[in-house]
């Protein structure tokens, strides 16, 4: 085995490049040399086929693996997939064979047999423990680059929700690393945990995209946090599509166009997280009115609102009191017309005047004075955002 170990050694250089060149010819990756440099592929395949050569020296000895390793965390770190990486192994193993053979039909030594198949043994076991450790440590710096990766994303998400970025990337280059759109409207959607880390939205990221949704998401031990590119028309779909998936309370916020708008669209996304009742699993979106979202910002003080101008309002029997809020509402999105209204609600004109009357009556405010109005339209968004009754 050793003089067949230093015969083999003498080999070397055409060894090498022969394996280099039955790489290159049945691996499309490797060639052109884009990823993996024409020398960097040399000087890998040089190094391992010398360490499967002078293994031969002594099969009892623990081989090195250290070459093996190192090629595996280089490759993953330059993005060659595995299967490839390990067919490449298999190629050096098959011409080492080769090569062993080789020598052996030509010896005139009667022993040349018995030391082939003794070097076959080994040429195939030192093979499998080379893919062993080549996939280890493929994996391991894998999964080392995916965390890195996921770390990055998620410091970059946080530099858009405060509004601090400290990264090596400028502002305005963030929601391009995160594959965001800059010329779209964007959403911030906020769901709470089930568990430390544990998401409540599961696979949403995937979802969006099957969609053809863009989105970024952070997942932290009491929150899962998400910016959502939207083209228009796009904002029900997410809102049901994120309906389908909480598991837990969460916020959707109103849809802004400007990325230093993020850190408020968070405020008014918790903010609609918190209108949910605590242990309630679905979503809430947050309306688009400039209104909501100042209510929002106070709920105590909506509250307070809600109950001072609309009191004798929520005192009713539920049927009574929903009636007229909801006589309210339509007439408010009507623009004041009695007529529209009615046609919303599927009643007589002078049905809703009636009502309207009768709100008037136990508020004490004027839907003919404006400051009667404003009263009644700020205390009209605190009650349905946060369901005071």
């Amino acid at each position: 085995m050793e003089q067949l170990s230093d015969w083999a050694g003498s080999q070397l250089p055409r060894l090498t490049d022969g394996v280099l060149a039955d790489i290159l010819k049945q691996i499309e990756f490797y060639q052109g040399g884009e990823v993996v440099p024409a020398e960097d592929l040399r000087r890998s395949v040089e190094q391992n086929m010398r360490s499967m050569v002078a293994a031969l020296r002594d099969p009892a000895e623990r081989r090195d693996m250290s070459v093996v390793e190192q090629t595996g965390r280089l490759r993953a770190r330059q993005g060659v997939p595995l299967p490839e990486l390990l067919r490449a192994y298999r190629i050096g193993s098959m011409a080492l064979w080769d090569l062993l053979s080789e020598r052996a039909r030509t010896s005139q030594d009667p022993t040349a047999i018995d030391t082939l198949l003794s070097a076959a043994n080994l040429v195939w076991r030192l093979t499998d423990e080379s893919a062993t450790a080549l996939t280890e440590a493929y994996r391991a710096t894998t999964a080392e680059l995916l965390e890195g990766q996921r770390q990055r994303r998620s410091a970059l998400i946080e530099a858009l929700l405060t509004g601090q970025p400290g990264l090596d990337a400028a502002p305005w280059e963030v929601p391009k690393l995160l594959g965001l759109r800059s010329d779209a409207g964007q959403v911030v959607i906020a769901a709470e945990t089930l568990g430390p880390d544990e998401p409540s939205l599961p696979g949403i990221e995937r979802r969006l995209a099957e969609r053809g949704i863009a989105s970024a998401w952070q997942l932290t031990s009491v929150a899962q946090r998400g910016l959502v590119s939207l083209r228009p028309g796009q904002l029900d779909e997410v809102i049901a599509l994120v309906q389908e998936s909480a598991l837990a309370r969460t916020g959707v916020s109103p849809v802004f166009h400007t990325w230093r708008e993020a850190p408020r669209a968070l405020r008014l996304a918790c903010a609609a997280l918190h209108q949910l009742p605590e242990g309630r699993a679905g979503a809430n979106a947050l309306g688009s009115s400039l209104l909501a979202g100042l209510v929002a910002h106070d709920r105590g003080e909506g509250r307070r609102v809600a109950r001072e101008v609309l009191g004798a309002v929520l005192d009713l029997p539920d049927g009574e009191r929903a009636v007229l809020l909801e006589t309210l509402q339509a007439w408010l999105d009507h623009d004041g017309s009695a007529e529209r209204a009615a046609e919303r609600l599927y009643c007589h004109p002078n049905t809703v005047r009636y009502r309207l009357r009768r709100l008037q009556e136990l508020t004490g405010r004027s839907l003919t004075q404006p400051r009667g109005v404003a009263d009644l339209v700020v205390a009209l968004e605190a009650v349905r955002g946060d369901h005071v009754g």
